[in-house]
This record gives C-alpha cells, sequence and structure tokens, in this order.
C-alpha cells in the first residue's frame, strides 16, 4: 500500500502544481482580444492525464490480460 499511496501523492501533488499554474494564467489580463478557454482544456488533458497514469498503475496487468484476450479470439477473414 505504500507504493500506491506515494504514486497518488505524487500523482495530486503534480496535479496541485499543474492547477496553480493554469490558474495564474487564467487571472493573467489580456490585451482586449478574446483568449478563449485554452487553460480549461490544457488542464482537463493533463487531469485526463494523471487518471490515465493511476489506472495504469493500479490494472496496468490487468488491463495488459484483457487486451491480449481480445485480440487473440479476433479471427481472420472466412475462419469460423
Amino acid at each position: 500500500m505504500n507504493v500506491l499511496q506515494s504514486l497518488v501523492t505524487g500523482v495530486t501533488a503534480r496535479l496541485s502544481l499543474v492547477s496553480q499554474v493554469v490558474q495564474a494564467g487564467i487571472e493573467r489580463p489580456t490585451s482586449g482580444r478574446e483568449r478563449g478557454d485554452v487553460p480549461g482544456w490544457v488542464l482537463i488533458t493533463l487531469m485526463t492525464a494523471g487518471l490515465v497514469t493511476i489506472l495504469w498503475a493500479l490494472a496496468g496487468s490487468q488491463l495488459e490480460t484483457l487486451f491480449s484476450s481480445a485480440i487473440s479470439s479476433v479471427t481472420g477473414p472466412g475462419a469460423r
């Protein structure tokens, strides 16, 4: 459980830092032109990457087994 806790703590710390950086970018004044919602998309992308990393660390071997099983069950054309 220590490895899992340290992994989650590390990811949480990184996401917190990313959130602070994105928030600083949001609060920066613009020069009157439309900037869009780029910081929001960056935050969503980074949080998704963090979730994938956590899932991969927790269930990597099970996902690999699932994928291998699915690929091995695929047959070629005309096979019955």
